[in-house]
């Protein structure tokens, strides 16, 4: 090497390759970046096959849906009209929710009173739908509600929003204040029989007052009862003539206002192999019988359209984690995961995984957050573990590295 080449290396080399050395340091040195999942599901997914015509009633109008999915359909834009009885499903929800029963306990007991037999004698000359009662006859509140909800009646709503609230006036603050908790923005009580026609809904606000009703043990176990028997109105029978058939397991009718006849009814269906309830309200119907058969015939189609599904398996991978340096692992599920499904639905997926550090090795089969699916009214959190090891970057890669981690 000539002496001017020496020179130019001492001058300038040895330089560089200290600041090279000084970079290699500062860049091994860095921060190792965390890695973020992604997923590989479709964030969203459409139910396959058509969605079926359900026969609408001519007249008035419907909604129905189904455990889990919720609403599913309506016959189209319907304007509050009375809903008659139905009222006294809300009436019950309020008891129960004030004073609360578990399947097998009868609850306290209300003694009847004379402002509860001046109630029965007035709705008895005004030919309502009545439950006799005598001064000092004693109910268990088990025992009311069959009263109200069984024979439907008039006078009983009364008598158990005087004993829940103190007055009718008060009791019915209650049965609005409940409704607006549900968001049933169509749906105004007035009374809590169902006597007044400015007590008024839409099929689609009864339909979730419904599917609300029924999560209530105690409530769906007495709208199911064929009749019952009071200390003194003797044996009663339920209002609802087609208990029993087509599955169905109550809710409640409602007519007598002019303004037709109303029937919110839930029935239960077995759908590959799993038991779905199948909701539905038709109001404003000729006849009971006419509200009744125009039920049976939506509950007929819902039952062949609907299907269970199982839409995350275990084991089935929803995402991956892949370091910038190469290590890589699949995400996977830990349980089965099956839905309630209605042809036409949208099932979305959200992987809800937290970014890992990986400077140091993370093993397989480590906890990863979760996959998170809604259809309709259903939502599933699935937990998601690793499969395989995550290792941190070796020496080459972060010494070289010259990305922006």
């Amino acid at each position: 090497m000539s002496p001017a080449w020496a020179r130019r290396l001492r001058r300038f080399g040895l330089p560089l390759a200290a600041l090279l050395v000084v970079a290699g340091t500062i860049n091994y040195l860095r921060p190792i970046p965390d890695v973020a999942a992604t997923t590989s599901s479709p964030v969203q997914s459409t139910i396959p096959g058509t969605p079926p015509s359900l026969p609408w009633p001519g007249v008035g109008s419907a909604a129905v849906g189904a455990s889990g999915l919720g609403l599913i359909a309506t016959s189209g834009d319907a304007s509050p009209v009375p809903a008659a009885s139905i009222a006294k499903v809300m009436t019950a929800m309020v008891v129960l929710a004030d004073k609360a029963l578990v399947r097998g306990d009868s609850g306290p007991t209300l003694v009847i009173t004379d402002q509860d037999v001046a109630t029965y004698k007035a709705d008895v000359a005004d030919q309502q739908s009545v439950v006799p009662v005598v001064v000092g006859e004693q109910l268990s509140e088990f025992q009311a509600l069959e009263a109200l909800l069984v024979p439907s009646g008039n006078n009983i709503a009364e008598t158990l929003a005087r004993w829940d609230a103190g007055s009718v006036t008060a009791f019915v603050a209650k049965m609005n204040q409940r409704a607006a908790a549900l968001h049933l923005t169509h749906t105004v009580f007035a009374d809590p029989a169902g006597v007044s026609i400015q007590t008024v809904s839409t099929p689609t606000d009864l339909l979730a007052m419904g599917m609300a009703a029924m999560q209530q043990e105690v409530l769906a176990q007495i709208v199911n009862l064929p009749q019952t028997t009071l200390p003194v109105a003797g044996t009663l029978y339920n209002v609802n003539s087609v208990l029993g058939q087509s599955g169905i397991v109550g809710i409640k009718t409602g007519s007598g206002l002019n303004f037709g006849a109303n029937f919110l009814f839930a029935a239960t269906a077995t759908v590959d192999g799993a038991v779905v309830t199948l909701y539905g309200c038709v109001m404003g119907q000729p006849t009971l019988d006419a509200a009744f058969h125009e039920a049976e015939a939506l509950l007929a189609v819902m039952k062949g359209a609907l299907t269970v599904h199982q839409v995350i398996k275990r084991n089935d991978v929803v995402g991956i984690y892949e370091t910038p340096w190469g290590s890589r692992s699949d995400l996977v599920a830990t349980d089965d995961v099956a839905l309630v499904e209605w042809p036409g639905m949208i099932l979305r997926q959200r992987l809800d995984a937290p970014t890992l550090p990986i400077d140091r090795p993370v093993a397989g089969r480590t906890p990863a957050g979760n996959v998170h699916l809604v259809l309709g009214d259903q939502q599933a959190d699935v937990h998601l573990i690793t499969t395989a090891t995550l290792d941190p970057p070796g020496f080459s890669w972060r010494l070289l590295r010259i990305n922006l981690f």
